[in-house]
């Protein structure tokens, strides 16, 4: 027995013995939240004893389907079922799930495909300036940052340009509100998506201006709640989705310093299930691998933030990793989370969906890529995806050939 399958036995061993240590207790309460926690640990708990046995005989374990996560994402591409026809304002939002998903994968996309990818996302720009969720469609912040994240993944020349930028800043003002917040499209709801979206997407496509973004910072902090999390609009629960929306437009009008972050980090690292090791999107929820990202991906931005800030905690002055256990992180995803036609599911029992494989990669690239530079891996090497940019979600080679390109186009018109 090598090292490396010695040191994942004593780990599993470890974690098999904690079980009891970290199983809910209902404290002689039962309620339906409580109920349905101890449904998920029972079935966690089944499934770590199969895989315990299989690592028996697999030194490699747990590996990373990465082929058959691929075979689905390029069927996705090509051809969906019937009955995702109820996704048809989506469509923008599949292209990034999938091509995202790819891109942490290290496939490359033909020319072609990325081609016609290209010149359909330009067919969802409308008259307006934003992006539908398809052609024709009316333009929404949602749908509009799922397409500029795609054209800068796909990464060629065709696909920048097939970005109106000035039509696209005129959207951006005809949705913005006077107290700095964003409304998802002209009329539509307002929430801290809408800030984090618009701000995302004028970054990438070089047309921020001040004034576009004025009071946005102070609004968002307005959303920050008594936990630490920030919610959807002002005087909601806070919400792992949300709060990760807040944080990273925060970080991007470089208004970071205004959040709470301490009490941030402490709502954050919280939502870490103790048994599962994946995230909660919301106290007392249950685990969720889309929180793998939302939760996780935060947590760069939270250290970063404490670095800059000069902070005196001990943990802050040399840190190597993250803050959260980013090996019970991979864990989940590559124990639980895979299915076995490929894709990645929510937790076990769950059906495979692009939102999920999209979300949980970009959590476990998070989870292996640590600040110290050095991967920790759980798992074979083969299992490392590429590194994200946490802010936008986006493989980062890609976003830097994006900003350069852009960065180099004249704003005369902001």
């Amino acid at each position: 027995m090598d090292s490396q399958q010695s040191n994942l036995f004593d780990e599993l061993d470890k974690i098999s013995s904690e079980f009891k240590l970290e199983s809910m207790d209902e404290e002689g309460v039962r309620t339906h939240t409580s109920s349905e926690q101890i449904k998920v640990e029972i079935v966690i708990k089944s499934l770590f004893n199969f895989f315990l046995k299989k690592a028996e005989i697999d030194p490699e374990a747990p590996v990373l389907h990465r082929e058959l996560h691929l075979s689905y994402l390029k069927q996705s591409l090509c051809y969906l079922p019937s009955h995702f026809a109820y996704m048809d304002a989506s469509r923008t939002w599949l292209c990034y799930w999938i091509t995202h998903s790819m891109e942490l994968l290290d496939f490359k996309l033909p020319a072609d495909d990325k081609s016609h990818i290209a010149r359909f996302l330009a067919k969802c720009q409308g008259p307006d300036g934003g992006f539908g969720g398809g052609p024709g469609q009316f333009g929404h912040l949602a749908p509009t940052y799922a397409a500029v994240n795609t054209l800068c993944t796909l990464g060629t020349e065709e696909a920048y340009k097939a970005i109106d930028r000035k039509k696209l800043l005129e959207f951006l003002w005809s949705v913005r509100q006077p107290n700095g917040s964003f409304g998802m499209h002209v009329g539509g709801e307002i929430d801290v998506r809408g800030v984090y979206c618009a701000v995302s997407v004028a970054r990438l496509t070089n047309i921020y201006s001040d004034a576009l973004f004025d009071n946005s910072a102070e609004w968002i902090i307005s959303c920050q709640t008594y936990e630490g999390g920030f919610s959807g609009s002002p005087g909601h629960e806070a919400h792992g989705g949300y709060a990760f929306c807040a944080l990273a437009a925060l970080c991007l009008l470089y208004k970071e310093h205004l959040c709470d972050i301490k009490s941030l980090l402490r709502w954050t690292v919280n939502r870490q299930m103790r048994l599962e090791g994946g995230f909660q999107g919301r106290t007392n929820k249950l685990v969720d691998g889309c929180y793998s990202f939302w939760q996780a991906g935060a947590m760069p931005l939270i250290q970063g933030i404490l670095a800059k800030n000069g902070t005196d905690e001990p943990v802050m002055n040399e840190v190597d990793n993250w803050l959260f256990n980013s090996r019970a992180l991979q864990e989940y995803i590559l124990i639980y989370c895979q299915t076995p036609n490929g894709g990645l599911i929510d937790k076990p029992g769950k059906s495979r969906d692009l939102y999920h494989t999209c979300y949980t990669l970009s959590g476990l690239s998070i989870a292996q890529h640590q600040p110290s530079n050095t991967p920790t891996i759980v798992g074979t090497p083969r299992n490392l995806l590429k590194t994200v940019h946490p802010t936008f979600n986006i493989e980062s080679e890609k976003l830097q050939s994006a900003s350069l390109y852009f960065s180099q186009l004249p704003s005369d018109f902001l």
